[in-house]
């Protein structure tokens, strides 16, 4: 192709481009003064009128722009009718090549003439493509076979045809910066000149093969990841000639030739879809140019999808592959945690702070497919979000609205994820050209988990460091070790840390399994985990800190504290009856379980407390107040102390016992590669109807609803940063042993935790810190200072890579909540005179309380024994911990899902166990009571009934 001839063919293409905008731009502008009964013929007309300029030049120019018509006729579910009416012919075939021209190819390629190569040559060829035409052959040999000729000068087209596609991408991304098709045109750049080598199709379409066992004849399909489709056999090929096997097939647009011979379309798309599913997160070698001509139906029953042409073919690396497949199972259960972390496995960076857009725009990626007949629906509604994305980036970033169209949220696109999306795209496309609804969630899942199984090992069996490699602090912990090894090798603990403290030194720090169901990172002993109620031990704390410093008083309405909450008759709810749960609001705002994300907003749950109306009088019965217990203490503590709450907790507890990095209530951005995720277990979920109609529980308690529906809640990264001082806690278990460690010793801040223990605890920002972010190279120009100041206020992507022993990154661990047994022993009122606060403190040792009886104030007995109630099981914020013979032994608190903390004050000791796969007691009380009897201390009772020796009664362990 001559310069000449180059030069003409660019100008036609800009000269399109350039009259289909303003045709769009003047309509928009029309559109302002128009009727609204009238816009909708004005763009219907528009989009017949730029449809025909667009196939008019695609057929003139042919080249690669037809492989861009036939991408853009199969987006049915996105683009307008007139465009798929119009653009579908290019699925067929175009003009065909001399017959001249291509048997001088085959000769020139194969070395050898027409008739010493086949007995018969079809003059008519199949089709017609942008790079090559397909004649149908038999050999000498009698074998039907397809021949594909590549056009004569097709290279300097395609390749030049490439530069003028680039051309205008960058055209319209400064036109119109929020459709930026840069990262797709690069990576079609790199990907669409391999097409131009048969030997490379021929490989890669033998590969394809293989791998989806095509190339052999099994009858077994009972398999999960096995595949019916078939795939031609490669015969011979060169750079410019493919001969392979011939398939008699019907094509799949031809919807009539379908019907009339009876083929399932569903079963047929659902099929191709799961091809795809198997070569992407299987093989991690797929196809990346599902159109239509690129599939037939075999005509014989049972009617199997053919593919053809595997020149544009993606190959990905391992951990890339099992990146997409965190990001697909992130995406389907909406975990925000995992998605962040598969982001920053496939090298997708963010500039700011948005994972409810992240997730959203990765949810769109995944959604089911529509018929096209709902396409201007899907169309709406994808703009709806889109706009809804950029008001939030806007508000965020504090842009105007020119800014924020130029605004780019992604900071590096890796090349991999565009033919990925493309597939993702095309076979979304056929589904709607077929008018058949495709759930990729349902059809793609068992693929993408198969990916992750290998690699998240169910137990230690599998995986020689499922335990965190640190010295063991002592015997006991070696063989707690050895405990914590049967449990995983039994599924029964996905991830879990264990810390106890003994008179005031370390004997326990160790972490094993993994931090979530699909994120195969390692649990170390900074991860943080979500412990539910286990936080209520801190909230009771703080409360308890501020009464200690003078700012508050037990006996004290709460109503004077906080004036908004007298109101509905809660005139006479004292601070004690909160902590003791006796306030009479176990019920209150009850209906957040119908919208459960208010639960997120600090202000609304603190208003609708203050309005709601107790059910019973101050102090009459105890029952659990599971989430009011933190918004009533929450908002005591920001009324008394005129402060906000994580100051308190900061300043009470992180700094003081040096536990910055891993002891959260509601967490900071910055800390997410280090949460661990929330999965059930299904077989203890059966356990929970046991609990329903407890007399200590409230009627609006139900326990299966929250056991299935609190891990998809708790693991939306919204919540875990939202403030829910009863449940959303995020801790190590060193932290909250540490914390236990110092009230067990009346608030005396133990020696630094043991050094041996690595990332070091506090060694960590409490709040991250994000390094300043340059502006890139598309934002010079037009960029204001405004945009670069919020650069340096928001930071980077707030996911951070994770790195062991590194001293940068935040420290975590979260802590799950384990409950108490229904069948406890009562209460006692007597003080624990022969308990007495550590006479020997460490020198120069700070102190978080200075009141001497403070053990009897968390749990109610000796003078403060008037403020709870009898027997009951809680005193003044703490569960009340007893021996088996009915002896108060100490305090803490449990939650659902396994988590606890709590201490034994005579024996000195702290304990806390964190756990991610929500069981509900028997491995926390395996633990609790192989710790207790290798110390030779009593087992505190609600766990004597997980001893290995000890028949198990089926209870669940829940406060």
């Amino acid at each position: 192709m001559g310069w000449g001839n180059i030069y003409k063919r660019r100008m036609k293409v800009c000269t399109v481009a350039f009259l289909i905008y303003l045709d769009y731009k003047a309509l928009q502008q029309r559109e302002k003064w128009t009727n609204k009964t009238k816009t909708d013929a004005l763009w219907e007309n528009a989009h017949k009128r730029n449809a025909k300029r667009v196939l008019g030049l695609i057929v003139e120019l042919e080249g690669l722009w037809v492989k861009l018509g036939q991408y853009l006729s199969t987006r049915a579910d996105v683009l307008p009718e007139a465009y798929i009416c119009l653009l579908k012919q290019l699925q067929d075939s175009l003009p065909p090549r001399p017959l001249e021209e291509v048997c001088q190819t085959i000769q020139k390629e194969l070395g050898k003439s027409m008739n010493e190569l086949f007995l018969d040559f079809v003059d008519v060829p199949l089709a017609t493509a942008s790079i090559a035409q397909v004649h149908r052959a038999t050999l000498l040999n009698g074998r039907e076979v397809v021949v594909k000729v590549q056009h004569e000068g097709i290279k300097t087209i395609i390749l030049e045809d490439l530069k003028n596609a680039k051309s205008i991408v960058d055209w319209i991304a400064w036109a119109e910066p929020q459709y930026n098709f840069n990262p797709m045109m690069d990576e079609w750049c790199k990907e669409s000149p391999k097409e131009l080598d048969f030997n490379h199709e021929a490989e890669n379409t033998r590969t394809v093969a293989k791998n989806l066992g095509c190339d052999t004849k099994c009858d077994d399909n009972t398999h999960a990841d096995r595949v019916d489709v078939l795939i031609p056999e490669v015969i011979q090929s060169t750079e410019k000639v493919l001969i392979s096997e011939f398939m008699d097939g019907i094509r799949i647009n031809d919807i009539e030739a379908l019907e009339e011979f009876g083929v399932d379309k569903q079963k047929v798309v659902e099929e191709i879809t799961r091809a795809y599913a198997h070569q992407i997160y299987v093989d991690g070698f797929f196809n990346g140019d599902p159109h239509p001509g690129n599939f037939l139906v075999s005509k014989e029953p049972p009617y199997h999808p053919i593919l053809l042409d595997f020149g544009l073919t993606k190959k990905l690396s391992s951990s890339f592959k099992k990146a997409l497949a965190k990001m697909f199972l992130a995406s389907t259960e909406g975990d925000h945690v995992a998605l962040l972390s598969a982001f920053a496995e496939m090298g997708l960076k963010l500039r700011l702070d948005i994972p409810e857009q992240a997730m959203e725009t990765t949810s769109v990626l995944f959604r089911s497919t529509t018929p096209a007949k709902e396409s201007h629906e899907t169309m709406k509604s994808l703009a709806d979000q889109r706009a809804k994305n950029m008001k939030v980036i806007q508000d965020k970033m504090q842009l105007n609205q020119k800014e924020a169209k130029r605004f780019n949220p992604v900071d590096a696109f890796p090349g991999d994820i565009v033919i990925f999306s493309r597939v993702l795209n095309l076979l979304r496309g056929l589904s709607s050209t077929m008018n058949v609804r495709i759930v990729y969630q349902e059809i793609m899942r068992p693929f993408a988990e198969s990916v992750l199984q290998g690699n998240i090992s169910r137990g230690p069996m599998e995986n020689d460091h499922w335990v965190y490699d640190t010295p063991a602090h002592s015997n006991v912990e070696a063989k707690l070790r050895q405990l914590l090894v049967e449990l995983g090798n039994n599924n029964k603990i996905l991830g879990v840390q264990v810390c106890a403290y003994k008179d005031g030194e370390v004997i326990i720090d160790t972490a094993a399994g993994v931090l979530g169901r699909y994120d195969p990172r390692p649990v170390q002993p900074d991860s943080l985990f979500p412990v539910f109620s286990v936080t209520k031990g801190i909230t009771a704390g703080m409360l308890h800190w501020l009464v200690d410093t003078g700012k508050l008083n037990l006996e004290e309405d709460v109503a004077n504290i906080w004036p908004e909450f007298g109101s509905c008759g809660k005139h006479n709810i004292k601070v004690h009856h909160v902590l003791n749960h006796t306030s009479g609001l176990h019920n209150a705002v009850a209906d957040l379980i119908e919208d459960p994300l208010l639960i997120s907003d600090w202000e609304e749950c603190l208003n609708r407390v203050a309005l709601s109306e107790p059910e019973t009088e101050p102090g009459q019965e105890q029952l659990y107040h599971y989430l009011t217990f933190g918004w009533i203490c929450g908002g005591i503590i920001e009324h008394a102390s005129k402060r906000k709450f994580k100051e308190i907790l900061e300043e009470a507890f992180v700094r003081s016992l040096q536990i910055e990095g891993e002891f959260y209530i509601g967490i900071p951005p910055g800390v997410e590669s280090r949460l661990a995720t929330l999965t059930p277990d299904t077989e203890d979920l059966k356990k929970l109807s046991g609990i329903r109609g407890r007399p200590d529980m409230p009627s609006t308690f139900q326990p299966e609803q929250f056991a299935t529906a609190l891990p998809v809640l708790f693991n939306m990264l919204n919540v875990r940063r939202a403030m829910i001082p009863a449940a959303n806690g995020h801790f190590s278990a060193r932290a909250l042993a540490r914390y236990y460690a110092a009230l067990v010793d009346g608030g005396v801040v133990p020696p630094p935790h043991s050094s041996s223990s690595k990332p070091a605890l506090g060694s960590h920002p409490h709040i991250p810190k994000f390094p300043a972010q340059p502006s890139p190279k598309q934002q010079k120009g037009n960029r204001s200072k405004k945009i670069a100041a919020a650069f340096r206020n928001m930071g980077t992507n707030t996911y951070e890579k994770t790195t062991q022993d590194s001293k940068d990154h935040d420290i975590g661990s979260h802590s799950r909540n384990t409950s108490s047994d229904s069948n406890t022993c009562n209460a006692s009122d007597t003080v624990l005179d022969e308990v007495v606060v550590n006479p020997n403190p460490q020198k120069d040792g700070a102190k978080i309380f200075s009141n001497p009886r403070i053990h009897d104030a968390f749990m109610g007995v000796g003078e403060y024994a008037n403020l709870v109630k009898a027997d009951g099981k809680f005193g003044l914020g703490f569960r009340r911990y007893y021996s088996q013979d009915g002896s108060l032994i100490g305090f803490g608190h449990s939650g659902m899902g396994g988590s606890t903390a709590f201490c034994d004050i005579k024996n000195r000791l702290s304990i806390a166990v964190t756990l991610n796969k929500m069981v509900f007691g028997a491995e926390t009380g395996k633990i609790v009571h192989f710790i207790c009897s290798e110390l030779n201390i009593p087992v505190p009772a609600d766990y004597l009934r997980f001893a290995e020796t000890a028949p198990s009664d089926g209870k669940p362990l829940i406060n």
